[in-house]
């Protein structure tokens, strides 16, 4: 089965420097004007998932969540989590690096829709990640 979230090498070399920096991190997306639609990081205990809030996946030991809305229109998709130049003010972690995570996609191939659609959906809200755990796909 396809992942829904991957990272590129890059953006998974930043991660792995804030997670030293900062302990566990969380990544957010939400769909919301300027910033809020770009991936934000955050240390785990600084964030409070929605109950709508979707669990794409984990990405270097990061869980990976999308705003519910967000979720139904790239849920065809495939997103990747890349890093390009700064831009704009963002509570995200990696802004005082001088980069920003970006999002880039791309659409999940017949077969790869069919196995999600299998599986159903991803969880949702607080206790996502304990859900996605305890029955791994």
């Amino acid at each position: 089965m396809p992942a829904r979230v991957v990272i590129s090498p890059k953006a998974a070399a930043l991660v792995r420097r804030l997670q030293e920096q900062y302990g566990p991190l969380m990544f957010h997306q939400s769909g919301g004007c300027c910033d809020g639609s770009a991936p934000m990081c955050f240390r785990r205990d600084q964030f409070r998932v929605g109950a709508g809030d979707v669990l794409l996946g984990v990405v270097e030991a990061c869980p990976f969540y999308i705003g519910g809305a967000q979720f139904e229109t790239w849920a065809h998709t495939q997103l990747i989590i890349d890093i390009g130049p700064a831009g704009g003010d963002s509570f995200s972690l990696e802004i005082p690096e001088g980069v920003r995570f970006v999002t880039r996609s791309r659409v999940f191939t017949g077969a790869e829709a069919a196995d999600l659609d299998t599986a159903g959906p991803p969880p949702r809200g607080p206790d996502a990640l304990n859900v996605a755990e305890a029955h791994p796909r």
